[in-house]
């Protein structure tokens, strides 16, 4: 019921996987990946077990073939298992039971394993991981592209409903939660594949606003530029962010902001007349931001 990719990227050492189903929620079971250990897709007939039980021994950085054998051996019903994995080691692993439904078979190349079961034909496969290889770009693009033609070849036999896209870094951490850069699930939709590819560029957009937010001096306490040009820069990104989030004043509104601190009031003013239109409210939360300290109420009173 379902195609999913798993890799690892060499070059970033970065772990991802993507999977898309006609079944509601697939990613609340089909994909895991936890930071500097692995990630796992297991499918058809899901059972968590493999998901836990393969994180833990990829955590011991155990070759990723040798996991999926052993849980393999302790499953009772391997037969309506399909399980991909691949650890920090980049030895992707994949398996298909003997009475997982037509289409179904999987392909592993180096630190990517494709694998799909209920597929409209033999071409899904080859094609999803013919155009994970070839895509530009990080390993989060180079997974959106793949499951993109993977849904071009015909996907599901019976169409698609839900998706899910997940990015770990490579390294082990003590904070995996600050280090899932791409964490995102369509749960039921008609295009999910589609409304994935937004999610991420919505991903993305929001990134440019939450790293200008949090950006110490440009944002939070008293302003300055860490590094001569800084500001440019993240007005610049929140301008690319702008262009993304159609309809959402944020990204214009923080600029709007940026450009106050740094004392560029009629450029802040300028920018700010777009987000206050389309959120009158925003007036209000301008007077609260002189209380947290962003803002002093002579610059706001400027701006407005």
């Amino acid at each position: 019921m379902t195609y999913s990719i798993v890799a690892r990227d060499p070059a970033t050492g970065q772990l991802g996987v993507g999977c898309e189903s006609h079944f509601f929620a697939p990613g609340a079971g089909v994909t895991r990946a936890d930071p500097g250990v692995g990630a796992i897709a297991t499918q058809a007939f899901v059972d968590g077990r493999y998901a836990g039980a393969g994180m833990a021994a990829l955590a011991e950085g155990r070759p990723a073939a040798e996991v999926l054998d052993e849980l393999v051996a302790a499953d009772p019903h391997p037969q309506v298992r399909q399980v991909a994995l691949v650890g920090r080691s980049g030895d992707a692993a994949s398996r298909t039971g003997g009475s997982c439904i037509g289409f179904c078979g999987g392909i592993v190349e180096g630190p990517v394993a494709v694998q799909g079961n209920m597929l409209a034909s033999d071409r899904v496969l080859p094609e999803m991981l013919a155009a994970y290889r070839s895509a530009p770009g990080d390993l989060a693009e180079r997974l959106m592209v793949a499951m993109e033609a993977a849904e071009a070849a015909g996907g599901d036999v019976r169409g698609s409903q839900g998706a899910s896209l997940v990015v770990v870094d490579g390294e082990p951490v003590s904070d995996p939660w600050n280090h899932r850069p791409v964490d995102l699930r369509v749960d039921d939709h008609p295009d999910p594949v589609g409304e994935l590819r937004r999610l991420l560029g919505q991903r993305r957009a929001f990134d440019a606003v939450s790293s200008t937010m949090f950006a110490p001096g440009l944002m939070v306490g008293p302003y300055h530029e860490p590094s001569p040009g800084d500001r440019d820069r993240a007005l610049a990104r929140l301008a690319a962010a702008a262009r993304v989030m159609v309809g959402n004043p944020e990204a214009d509104f923080w600029a709007a902001v940026l450009l106050a601190r740094s004392g560029d009031r009629a450029a802040a003013r300028e920018r700010l007349a777009g987000p206050l239109r389309q959120n009158p409210r925003l007036r209000g939360f301008l007077g609260r931001m002189a209380e947290a300290g962003f803002l002093d109420h002579g610059e706001i009173e400027e701006l407005l």
